[in-house]
């Protein structure tokens, strides 16, 4: 990492002292205050409509700003400011590095500072928390590092260095989280801590990822109840209904920021308020809880980022910008089946449909933009984008190429592919033509395009690593995830990175390249100037321009098998300028001869500022 941040990038953002040490809430004017509190009492009363709003405002001060912390005189304005082209993602397990020697988050962050040292500067760590199922994601208690991974002093040393974020897992805990256990035995205030509801009711419209029962009876101190598990038995749903689970969940936030997590990422937040009858899924008290969140992040004297985890049609999913009032960031869930079947299909005809019209993120937020992550490659985000019989084919494909498919319950029954199992590169391995020897190129092509779109790019570390499919995980674990979830031992890993003409050595230089270089380009600015051009259905193709209009980059992939050239006159180049490939360093003349690219090749054709 730089010694020394450039202003504007999310690690200077984050190093800023927006209030002197000491300050007291008194230094505000009234009318601030006034406006804060406003707000505040406004978005509780959409929320709980019944308690005293203006004591459980109180209440919601006190658990984000205990004693000895202090907000912001005024709020943070949105602006493109809290990013830059500089910034990029890795996402990783804790423990996705181990030797049985050392504690695995010192690993990881040996991993990080030796191979990928300026080539990202943030890391999401999976839920680092103790644990009982789900790889992290049903948590037993929010306040501790797993053991088995290391400590708190660990997390904070990688926050240190990367922006760090953390998971907020929203939805649900364990069923063996001592939550739980008080719920069970009836002991306030944890006795209405999780969703009841009596199974002769009508659940018909609710919408879910999973086709395991939706409610599951426990035996409690008053009897057996019927408790809401969204995602599995497992998982029991927190009851958002109770403004106490919200207070608790607020003093958890200000206790991962104090230790050092400045991106939070909302797990499952589009499930998290329940209404028998309804879908159960962005309802109205869901989008306040976190426009509640924004604001209170929006007064933190850290600079605070929120994403949400919505995986669902785009619609859906861009709702939660709000009106620049809700998350600072989503996640760009159509990327990964789109740039999926582009590189499958040799044609990026349907990822320039849907990119044509995707609007500009609001002033103040970004996409993030992936294409492999600790989940499958999610279907739903592909729903009226694709037709069926392209999503058919793309499954039959990624099957022959050994990866699996999960299936989800549809509201009134039936069943639909949820998600795709199957490491990305390892979904390169064959197109619907069949199997040849292009995969490396075409997957450098797939992770080139996340590079080269407005937003944030982000990269699951298995993508980065170029790792196979473990299909002896999802056998001996009996999970099909656990297929895209390979732990590497670190002494076999450093090998086949010192091994040149190792997949996993080709794929990690190759990319840390391209990101090294575009973190120097201002047109590439998450939210710089981006238009969809119209060339060949086989090139996907995007222009972008810096925020101050100095450069322009065309930036040109060949999702195809096949040698495309493009005339020249094709591309708005300007005339006096000097124009050239950043990836090759060849110079392209303005309205002279063709452009061509090989198969999978990308070109960022630049002029130089």
């Amino acid at each position: 990492m730089l010694d020394f941040p450039p202003p504007g990038s999310i690690l200077w953002i984050l190093q800023q002292d927006f209030r002197p040490a000491g300050a007291i809430e008194g230094v505000m004017t009234h009318n601030k205050a006034a406006s804060f509190g406003a707000r505040l009492e406004q978005l509780l009363a959409q929320i709980y409509p019944e308690p005293d709003t203006g004591i459980l405002a109180t209440k919601v001060i006190e658990a984000f700003w205990p004693e000895g912390t202090h907000r912001r005189t005024r709020q943070r304005k949105p602006g493109n400011n809290m990013w830059s082209q500089r910034d990029a993602v890795l996402i990783t397990y804790g423990d996705t590095i181990t030797d049985g020697v050392n504690k695995p988050l010192e690993l990881l962050h040996d991993f990080l500072v030796t191979h990928l040292d300026g080539v990202v500067n943030g890391v999401h760590i999976l839920p680092f928390f103790p644990f009982t199922s789900d790889d992290g994601f049903a948590v037993t208690d929010y306040r501790k590092v797993n053991p088995v991974l290391g400590g708190w002093g660990d997390v904070a040393r990688i926050g240190r260095e990367f922006h760090l974020m953390s998971d907020l897992v929203l939805n649900h805990v364990s069923s063996q989280s001592p939550w739980f256990n008080e719920f069970r035995q009836g002991h306030p205030p944890y006795d209405e801590f999780f969703v009841t509801a009596d199974p002769d009711e009508d659940f018909s419209q609710v919408v879910r990822p999973r086709t395991t029962p939706l409610l599951q009876p426990v035996e409690t101190s008053d009897g057996v109840r019927n408790v809401w598990c969204t995602f599995s038995h497992d998982q029991v749903d927190l009851n958002f209904a109770n403004p106490e689970v919200l207070l608790e969940i607020l003093r958890i936030i200000r206790l991962h920021i104090d230790m050092g997590v400045r991106i939070i990422r909302l797990d499952a937040v589009a499930f998290i308020w329940k209404r028998v009858g309804t879908s159960c899924i962005h309802l109205p008290e869901t989008h306040a809880i976190v426009k509640l969140l924004r604001l209170l992040a929006d007064f933190a004297t850290e600079s605070v980022v929120l994403l949400t985890e919505t995986n669902v049609p785009k619609a859906e999913n861009l709702s939660y910008f709000g009106h620049r009032d809700e998350a600072h960031s989503v996640y760009n869930f159509p990327l990964p089946p789109l740039v999926l079947h582009a590189m499958l299909s040799g044609s990026a005809s349907y990822l320039l449909k849907w990119q044509r019209a995707m609007p500009p993120a609001p002033l103040g937020c970004a996409y993030l933009n992936f294409t492999a992550s600790h989940d499958g490659i999610g279907m739903r985000p592909a729903e009226g984008l694709l037709p069926e019989g392209e999503i058919a084919r793309m499954i039959d494909t990624v099957k022959a190429g050994g990866g699996l498919a999960s299936m989800r319950a549809l509201p009134g029954g039936g069943e639909a592919v949820y998600e795709l199992n199957t490491s990305y590169f390892d979904a390169m391995t064959q197109t619907f033509a069949g199997e040849d020897d292009l995969k490396t190129e075409r997957f450098l092509c797939s992770q080139t395009i996340v590079m080269s779109l407005e937003g944030i790019p982000a990269f699951y570390i298995h993508a980065m690593l170029a790792t196979p499919n473990d299909l002896d995980a999802v056998e001996r674990r009996g999970m099909n995830r656990a297929i895209n979830r390979h732990r590497w031992d670190y002494p076999s890993l450093r090998e086949k990175l010192a091994d040149r003409t190792s997949d996993q050595a080709r794929v990690l230089s190759a990319l840390s390249e391209r990101l090294k270089l575009r973190a120097r380009q201002p047109a590439f600015h998450p939210n710089a100037t981006q238009f969809t051009l119209s060339l060949d259905d086989r090139v996907f193709g995007i222009w972008r321009q810096s925020l101050d209009r100095t450069q322009s980059i065309f930036a040109l992939h060949n999702v195809s098998d096949q040698e495309v050239e493009l005339p020249a006159t094709a591309l708005n180049l300007i005339e006096d300028e000097a124009w050239a490939d950043l990836l090759t360093g060849e110079p392209v003349r303005p309205g002279e001869g063709a452009i061509t690219l090989a198969p999978y090749q990308c070109r960022w054709i630049a002029n130089f500022v």
